[in-house]
């Protein structure tokens, strides 16, 4: 198994709730199945840029015309991106760690995912639909939240857009570990909510190994 985990959290490990789930989560998960091959990518070391009109016109002016010859810049912009999506392609389990701020993903997410997401390389256009490019069958979204979102939660556009972005892609088996409730001046049980979701990041982690051990 061969997975691509992409943190986007600033805060040290014991400060950050979301990193304490990964932390449970690939514990259990390498305790069960060693051979497990992990890229890490921490996005507040290895920051995206914004999306520019260089990256769109590399990304998408030869899908509206195959003749089309990119310029040095419009190249030179896809440098981070094309990086991204090396990494991406080698694997077949994608997790996500991150907070929900101001109810959604951290720019920093949203930058790599605009980085990442781009058709000719991760996805193709067919008269039938997007066709996938990537061999990602899982994702895992381990997320930590001051709030408390019930599901479908119309406040909760954090899983709105992974669900949305991905499932153009062709990846639809989307698991999650929430800790929520984790501002203890609203919810004097944000100890009990952290220690369920930690459980529940090893029972994801847990299914991942036996699935791969069945091959």
């Amino acid at each position: 198994m061969n997975i691509l985990h992409v943190c986007a959290n600033p805060k040290p490990v014991e400060q950050s709730v979301s990193k304490q789930l990964a932390a449970r989560f690939f514990g259990k998960l390498m305790e069960l199945n060693p051979d497990v091959e992990l890229n890490n990518i921490d996005l507040y070391q290895d920051k995206p840029p914004y999306y520019s009109n260089d990256l769109y016109r590399r990304m998408w002016n030869p899908v509206f015309d195959p003749a089309y010859e990119p310029t040095k810049a419009e190249e030179a912009a896809m440098n981070y991106a094309q990086k991204q999506i090396d990494e991406l392609k080698k694997a077949d389990v994608l997790v996500l760690t991150m907070p929900m701020w101001n109810f959604t993903v951290p720019g920093v997410m949203k930058a790599w995912m605009d980085q990442v997401l781009a058709p000719g390389f991760i996805f193709e256009l067919t008269e039938a639909g997007p066709k996938p490019l990537h061999n990602i069958t899982t994702l895992v979204l381990l997320v930590a939240s001051g709030g408390i979102y019930k599901e479908n939660d119309a406040r909760d556009a954090l899983t709105r857009q992974v669900n949305a972005a991905f499932g153009f892609i062709g990846i639809s088996d989307i698991r999650i570990a929430w800790a929520d409730g984790q501002n203890p001046l609203f919810f004097s049980d944000s100890a009990v909510r952290r220690e369920m979701a930690f459980e529940a990041a090893e029972e994801l982690a847990e299914e991942l190994a036996e699935e791969a051990a069945e091959g």
